[in-house]
C-alpha cells in the first residue's frame, strides 16, 4: 500500500503472500499473481531488492555482534583461568612456606 499498489492487496492476501513469500517473488511470479503492469512489477522488484539488501546488512551486523560477544567471553574466561592459576600458585607457595617452618 505504501507503494500505491493497493489494487494487488486482495490477490496477495488470497494467495497468503506474507513477508517471507514476498521476498522470494520474481517477475514471473508477480505476473502470475495478476500484476500485469511491467511498471508495477519493476516497483515491487526494486523495493524487494532494497529490503533484501537491508536484511543482509542486518544479518551481517548481527553476526559481527555475536562474534564480538564470543571473543569477549573467551577473553574473560582466559582472565578467570589466569587468576585462578595465580591464586592456586599463591596458596601452594603459602602452604609450602608453612610446611617448611
Amino acid at each position: 500500500m505504501s507503494l500505491n499498489l493497493e489494487q494487488y492487496v486482495s490477490e496477495f492476501s488470497a494467495q497468503n503472500i506474507n513477508g517471507e513469500h514476498l521476498l522470494q517473488l520474481d517477475g514471473s511470479k508477480l505476473k502470475a499473481l495478476g500484476m500485469t503492469s511491467s511498471q508495477d512489477r519493476a516497483i515491487i522488484k526494486r523495493k524487494l531488492k532494497e529490503m533484501k539488501t537491508s536484511l543482509e546488512k542486518a544479518r551481517k551486523a548481527q553476526e559481527k555482534m555475536e562474534k564480538q560477544r564470543e571473543k569477549l567471553r573467551k577473553k574473560e574466561q582466559e582472565q578467570l583461568q589466569r587468576r585462578s592459576k595465580k591464586t592456586d600458585k599463591c596458596l601452594s607457595d603459602a602452604t609450602e612456606g608453612t610446611n617448611e617452618q
